[in-house]
């Protein structure tokens, strides 16, 4: 290969590198420490690879600030619990998703922040209790969302099936569990387990799903989560169209 031609090939391929979207995945936890979190990186890494965005993977609350959180596409609240963040912290990350950040959270992300009522209408939720894990029935309310597209109309599936206190009544309801198909529900006829909703200009896409580490090589989880990571990446054009508009005048 003559010299300009790799010069160019390696441009090309840096440029590719720079243009793919980066998505950070925080799992710190200050209460129950799911064991199954490190099997749900590896899950996430690989929809990474697959579906052409990065993955950045911490612990560490320090890292949201305005000008850390600005490289990030999304954020992937992969079952953080307890009282993480500071209020500086708590800030940053509003202002992120306001103003066009996505967010992922799965299972417990509804199980943390309880004392921050911003967070609690953003999430959708928040955790209050749960039986035992066992076999229940989903049902698919919208098959035409990304995290739903393909999914049977009555899933069965073991888990670990959370019941809700203080749900937003604005969510998008994609997923809806079956009270009469196990023991232990709280919600009654109308139990949602997976939304998405605007907060602002970002997306938020939650999913209860996600206890066992065996969910992370489940395919139809896999393509539930990696559905809704696509939701959550969307953007408001229009809104980015009239903040242009405006910054031109």
């Amino acid at each position: 290969m003559k010299p300009v031609f790799l010069l160019f090939f390696l441009f090309v391929s840096l440029l590719a590198v720079a243009q793919k979207p980066k998505l950070l995945v925080f799992s710190k936890t200050a209460g129950y420490h799911h064991a199954s979190i490190a099997a749900g990186i590896v899950a996430i890494q690989k929809i990474g690879n697959e579906k052409g965005f990065a993955v950045d993977t911490t612990t560490n609350a320090a890292l949201f600030t305005k000008k850390n959180l600005k490289q990030y596409a999304a954020l992937i609240f992969l079952s953080p619990t307890g009282n993480v963040f500071d209020t500086m912290q708590k800030q940053a990350l509003q202002n992120y998703i306001e103003n066009g950040g996505g967010l992922v959270g799965i299972h417990s992300a509804t199980d943390m922040e309880y004392g921050w009522p911003w967070w609690g209408k953003a999430i959708g939720a928040y955790f209050e209790n749960h039986p035992k894990q066992q076999t229940a029935k989903l049902h698919i309310v919208d098959s035409v969302h990304a995290a739903t597209r393909g999914l049977p109309t009555t899933w069965q599936r073991f888990d670990e099936w959370y019941n809700f206190k203080n749900i937003n009544p604005d969510l998008h309801v994609l997923i809806t569990l079956d009270e009469t198909s196990y023991e232990g529900g709280k919600n009654g006829a109308f139990h949602p387990v997976a939304w998405w909703h605007k907060v602002g200009r970002g997306s938020v896409f939650y999913t209860a799903l996600g206890h066992t580490d065996a969910s992370y090589s489940e395919p139809l989880f896999l393509q539930h989560l990696a559905g809704g990571i696509a939701a959550a990446l969307e953007r408001d054009k229009n809104a980015d169209r009239k903040k242009s508009l405006l910054s031109s005048k």
